[in-house]
């Protein structure tokens, strides 16, 4: 059975919200509660790529200690935007 988009978003939205680390649930959670649902069907995958990264990891790429892998800086980018809206 496949997974419907509606699905899709509210299972991303979670596990968003439901993070190791305080940080990053403030950074991806209010992301994904509108920010997901404007995202194409290969940018939702990679954001759920993105998910699977560790906190750590992905604290850092966000606060810009460390320079994150190429193929997440614009999915960064583009959330970098939206907390700062």
């Amino acid at each position: 059975m496949t997974e419907t988009a509606e699905n899709r978003l509210k299972r991303l939205k979670m596990r968003s919200w439901r993070r190791g680390t305080r940080e990053m649930d403030l950074i991806l959670g209010p992301f994904s509660e509108n920010g997901l649902a404007l995202l194409s069907a290969a940018e939702l995958d990679l954001y759920e790529r993105l998910l699977e990264e560790s906190d750590h990891d992905l604290y850092q790429w966000f606060s810009g200690q460390i320079a994150a892998p190429a193929n997440y800086v614009d999915l960064i980018a583009r959330i970098g935007v939206w907390q700062r809206t």
